[in-house]
């Protein structure tokens, strides 16, 4: 499985970015069936589930920190999931990842061991 991410880049306190990550063709035979997950990591902490999708879409997670800022979608036509992030802090400043993490349709994981495949990372960089 091969999970490309796109979208990172540099921008200031209150900016916004749109993260993207698309399966490569034939990488899933139903992509309906990963839950997929957005990480972040930042040199000296620990990686840390940023939001989480079902399968179906039906069911989403968000931790403390962004809920109410960014926003986890997908379409699962164009297996492809996205992190919408607005009013972006210097403290959202890390190396984002996708992942995804199988027999999930109807639930998703917030935690990095549930997750099978990754994708190679973004980076996020927010100046104040």
């Amino acid at each position: 499985v091969q999970l490309q991410a796109s979208g990172g880049g540099s921008v200031q306190t209150g900016g916004s970015l749109r993260l993207s990550c698309t399966a490569s063709e034939g990488s899933f035979s139903d992509y309906s069936d990963y839950s997929m997950g957005w990480f972040r990591h930042t040199p000296g902490k620990e990686r840390e589930c940023v939001s989480a999708i079902s399968g179906s879409g039906g069911g989403t997670w968000y931790t403390y920190s962004v809920k109410g800022r960014f926003t986890i979608s997908r379409d699962n036509a164009k297996n492809t999931v996205y992190l919408q992030m607005d009013s972006l802090k210097p403290e959202d400043t890390a190396v984002y990842y996708c992942a995804a993490a199988p027999n999930s349709r109807a639930t998703y994981y917030f935690r990095a061991y549930e997750y099978s495949s990754w994708g190679q990372g973004t980076l996020v960089t927010v100046s104040s």
